[in-house]
């Protein structure tokens, strides 16, 4: 299945926000316009309302027949309703009937629901004074003007106005929203393009260059100048490509046998610890008779031998060493732990303690009970050799400077030469200061 792709996200996500916004604001905008334009209709209605009610008020102060007064009246409704002030307007009396309608079709049929309602209010001493009816289905509302004369009223006068011209007002609010919808739409281009620039681009780099590291190009790097997260992950995107370089020496470098580290990343470090000027201590080992061992016993024992010694200096190092403590395998019997001055002491006394009980456990019974066993020696004559001990030498600048690695190995070939003699498991420390 095809995935989306991070660039196509970003335009949908900036599509789905725009189209959202959109919206939003056509929504907001036609219920303010709506709000406005209805509250202006009722005000304007309510101006219409006062100025007919204080015609016919005022008309009783003139001393005038009834007709003349409701005549007077149709006059100024049919005056409201060709200036387009109202929709429709009529007059009814309290026998429920239309005595005048801006629409003639109306005049003498009875009135609906709604004003009968209001006779019935009147005839209870209700006030009708300015009730509104809303119609939606119209979309009209109507106000009612109680007509009195000499205290009694006779007659009501309704008239109608527009709720909302809803249609004018989505015109209105639709232009606006396509032109911000036009806005949008190219700040979003810009924006997305401009997010793929700035994002998209650098992973592209980095997922290329992954690509290639894991083919074997481990001397790959890439350079992306951006100040701000994207450079510091290239950064560390070389750090690591730098760091699988290393890894990959190691690797190469370490021993089949115990998969410790080998000569190049002992030397490492050391080194590393000599230019920083540290305090170190390096103990080298050696097993002595293992060679006789290895002849009698067969390689694969010998091997047993070796990786015992790699358990064995491992135990040693987590229950009396330090965190940073190191440990390597040149090869053979040869091993070397890379610790502090401090714990040398320590360190040495559980790597023989072990080795002298666990070693005897490779050796058949009968040279347990012997002690020695018979095996050719370098000048190819058979001799007897004691069981296998271990010699550990060691070397530290604690006493005086130490500057090279070279340097290291020089004093410890001088002070194993000098722990062999011993004849058993031992640790000798060169404390000389010059």
């Amino acid at each position: 299945m095809k995935t989306i792709t991070l660039k196509s996200r970003i335009f949908l996500l900036l599509t789905i926000f725009t189209i959202v916004t959109i919206v939003l604001f056509v929504a907001v905008q036609l219920s303010h316009e709506i709000n406005l334009l209805n509250r202006f209709h009722r005000s304007h209605a309510q101006i219409i309302y006062s100025v007919l009610k204080s015609t016919w008020d005022n008309m009783a102060a003139f001393p005038l027949s009834e007709e003349k007064k409701l005549d007077f009246l149709r006059k100024r409704i049919l005056a409201l309703k060709q200036s387009e002030e109202i929709t429709q307007g009529y007059i009814y009396n309290r026998q429920e009937k239309i005595i005048f309608s801006t629409e003639k079709t109306l005049q003498g049929e009875k009135v609906n629901f709604d004003d009968i309602l209001m006779l019935d209010k009147l005839k209870k001493n209700e006030s009708i004074e300015g009730e509104v009816v809303i119609d939606e289905s119209r979309k009209t509302f109507s106000v009612y003007i109680p007509l009195a004369e000499g205290g009694t009223v006779n007659y009501i006068g309704k008239i109608f106005f527009s709720l909302a011209g809803i249609w004018g007002i989505y015109q209105q609010v639709y232009q606006p929203a396509f032109l911000i919808g036009i806005i949008f739409i190219v700040v979003n281009v810009i924006l997305g393009f401009s997010l793929s620039r700035l994002i998209i681009a650098p992973i592209k780099v980095f997922n290329n260059a992954a690509k290639l590291i894991a083919s074997g190009r481990l001397d790959l790097r890439v350079n992306i100048l951006t100040n701000d997260e994207l450079e510091e992950l290239a950064s560390t995107f070389n750090f690591m490509a730098q760091s699988l370089i290393r890894m990959k020496e190691r690797a190469e470098n370490a021993n089949p046998l115990t998969k410790l580290p080998g000569n190049i990343v002992i030397r490492e470090a050391v080194e590393e610890r000599i230019r920083n000027q540290k305090q170190f201590a390096v103990i080298y080992c050696d097993l002595d008779n293992f060679k006789a061992f290895n002849d009698k016993y067969g390689i694969a024992k010998g091997d047993e031998a070796i990786k015992l010694t790699s358990d064995i200096f491992k135990e040693a190092l987590k229950s009396q060493g330090n965190v940073e403590d190191f440990l390597g395998h040149e090869g053979g019997d040869d091993f070397i732990i890379l610790t502090t001055p401090q714990r040398t002491q320590a360190i040495s006394s559980a790597i023989i303690a072990a080795f002298n009980e666990r070693i005897r456990a490779l050796y058949d019974q009968e040279d347990l009970t012997k002690g020695y066993i018979t095996a050719h020696g370098r000048d190819n004559k058979v001799q007897q050799f004691p069981l296998m001990t271990i010699s550990l030498a060691g070397v530290t600048n604690e006493y005086r400077a130490i500057t090279s690695y070279a340097e290291v190995t020089n004093i410890a070939a001088e002070v194993k030469k000098k722990a062999k003699q011993e004849c058993r498991s031992c640790f000798v420390l060169d404390q000389r200061r010059d």
